[in-house]
């Protein structure tokens, strides 16, 4: 991890590769680095941002017409500039990569063997030496480059530039996402397509196994079998406008904004045509027909939203239900139900863990897939039978917000198919829950419309160092998320429990230096949740509650109290997400730290 670009092109590319890095820096990293081919290899690599490698490019004036860029996310080494990529071998060949080679210690080993010096800690440095070995060997780059991904086991995102194939740049993946994007009279390969909407739309998405050779003029693509191949070109919907920031002061906070609209766009289709199966792509009203039960996998804030939606599942549809981490599901014994729905969660589309569950489960005979991604084109939804994009737009900001609702919507969506497909849906709830889901953006925007009241709160939060989140039943998800919020970017440490849970062993860490955040709407179980905060003050911890218009409660020492737009029923929790994310927000906003680039966490997940 975390970021790859390159280019081949008639004109000087560095300016490219930059503007390409710095539109990948959402994804996390801790070092960024460029080489460049113009009569030599040069390199340039620099712990910190992309601004300070920028920098010292530009004291070299350095300029080329070919090379590769990287932003990287430490996994096997520290965060050195000897670590940072591109990692070169004997001054002939650089190497960008995303994943881990998981046999980097045999093949460091037969690489030394063969008198190969080795500087770095990575496993990258690995695959320089392995290329430059077949290099040596072969009559081109590309005949080098398939003799030494196919030694490779892991998941691998590469592009390799060589001192003497200056016309011809390649790049293969496996597990990792990497994309070309076309030119006229130049081309370029990317992790991520928002790297190169400054230069192109027109793209080709790598499959699993694939390995190219780009020039100039040409693209060729080989499969893992060793098939020349012909990729589809696609014309992405991307552009610059989706990254720009307007006039927010970090993506995150742009993009809790965004939600009226995204939650908007991404319901559009079932508020104009009704509930039907068509809405989750062909074919889907024989599949989700013959199913028997739903099982999500997912992992962080997608994984929260899946353990509402198996409520929603079995209270709505009657149908059982359950989520689990994708990373766990991979790797325990489970028991495989052919009329089992596997229900896919990832706004990138290329989280590992989930696209590793999935693959699982179609080897145990799942064959009744659905992905729920806001990435068209992704590996998950290419490997999935029906597909539910959400609309939420480009999600830059680390810590996920409009992806997370925008799930929530497509998961409940799902929930009124399925309800109707099975006969639990009558013509007035449908009426209903329609009525529900137009009025949602709205009540979103109501929320919204809280930040300042929030704003108060967070200061008050920001000296602290430990913080508690309850909440109960459909909302208890929501408590993880607001803890995972606050952790994630002020890095307060936060713990998330069930309110009912607290006498059980948590209540042991309430003191008056706890703030205790409560989700309290005014449900069916509310009477629950105030007997809960008694316990709390009992013990004299102080408790900021969000609860809805209609809750019959109000403030008193040591209880303050945010209300959020009148009870939405059982869409709730989408609203209840917005005050959680707020709070983070402004509480790091408060402590200094880098909101939308939290230590030590990267946007996309892509090793494991």
């Amino acid at each position: 991890m975390c970021g790859i670009v390159g280019a081949l092109a008639g004109r000087d590319i560095v300016p490219i590769l930059i503007d390409g890095l710095k539109r990948l820096e959402y994804r996390g990293y801790d070092s960024a680095g460029i080489a460049i081919l113009n009569g030599g290899l040069k390199r340039v690599r620099r712990v910190g941002r992309v601004a300070e490698m920028e920098a010292e490019a530009l004291s070299q004036n350095l300029t080329g017409m070919a090379g590769i860029g990287h932003t990287r996310w430490a996994t096997h080494g520290g965060v050195t500039e000897f670590n940072a990529h591109p990692i070169i071998s004997r001054d002939e060949l650089a190497v960008v990569h995303n994943g881990i080679i998981e046999n980097h210690e045999e093949m460091r080993a037969r690489l030394k063997a063969l008198g190969y010096h080795f500087e770095s800690q990575t496993d990258t440095e690995v695959i320089a030496h392995l290329v430059h070995h077949y290099y040596s060997r072969m009559p081109d780059l590309f005949s080098a480059m398939r003799a030494a991904v196919a030694e490779l086991h892991g998941a691998y995102a590469i592009g390799v530039i060589a001192l003497k194939s200056p016309d011809t740049v390649c790049c293969a993946r496996m597990g990792c996402p990497l994309l070309i994007g076309l030119g006229e009279g130049e081309n370029f390969f990317a992790s991520d397509v928002s790297a190169l909407i400054s230069v192109t739309r027109r793209i080709i998405y790598l499959e699993e196994g694939d390995v190219a050779a780009v020039t100039r003029d040409h693209v060729t693509v080989m499969d893992r079998e060793g098939r020349e191949v012909q990729r589809p070109v696609r014309l992405s919907e991307a552009s610059a406008d989706m990254v720009d920031l307007g006039p927010y002061n970090h993506y995150m906070q742009k993009e809790i904004h965004e939600q009226p609209r995204a939650l908007s766009d991404t319901l559009e289709a079932v508020i104009n045509e009704g509930v039907h199966p068509g809405l989750m792509g062909e074919n889907a009203e024989s599949v989700l027909s013959s199913v028997d039960s739903v099982l999500i996998l997912a992992a962080g804030t997608s994984y929260y939203a899946g353990l509402i939606a198996r409520q929603w599942l079995e209270s709505i549809a009657r149908i059982p239900a359950n989520a689990e981490l994708g990373h766990e599901y991979r790797y325990r014994s489970s028991i495989a139900n052919p009329k089992q729905l596997v229900v896919t969660i990832s706004q990138s589309g290329e989280t590992l863990d989930t696209m590793e569950a999935l693959k699982r489960a179609k080897e145990l005979g799942h064959d009744e897939t659905l992905s729920i991604c806001n990435v068209a084109e992704s590996a998950i939804p290419r490997a999935s039978k029906l597909v539910f994009y959400t609309r939420a737009g480009a999600e830059i900001g680390v810590a996920s917000t409009k992806a997370f609702t925008t799930q929530l919507a497509a998961l409940f969506t799902l929930t009124l198919v399925l309800a109707k497909l099975r006969g639990h849906l009558t013509v007035a709830q449908e009426h209903q829950y329609m009525e529900a889901l137009r009025y949602l953006p709205g009540s979103v925007q109501h929320a919204l419309n809280l930040e300042p009241q929030i704003k108060v709160w967070a200061e008050r939060f920001a000296p602290k160092q430990h913080a508690l989140f309850l909440g109960r039943g459909l909302h208890y998800p929501i408590a993880l998320e607001g803890a995972l919020k606050l952790k994630e970017i002020s890095y307060i440490h936060a713990e998330a429990y069930p309110a009912g849970e607290l006498k059980h062993g948590p209540l042991a860490l309430v003191d008056r230096n706890m703030p205790v955040v409560v989700i309290a709407p005014n449900d069916s179980l509310l009477e629950k949740v105030k007997s809960n905060m008694q316990e709390v003050r009992a013990r004299g911890g102080e408790l900021y509650v969000f609860a809805d218009l209609d809750s019959h409660f109000g403030e008193a020492e040591g209880v303050h109290v945010i209300r959020t737009p009148r009870h939405m029923g059982v869409l709730s929790p989408i609203v209840h997400a917005v005050p959680v994310q707020l709070l983070a927000y402004h509480a790091a906003l408060y402590k200094g730290t880098d909101v939308d680039k939290p230590r030590n966490l990267a946007k996309s997940v892509t090793v494991e």
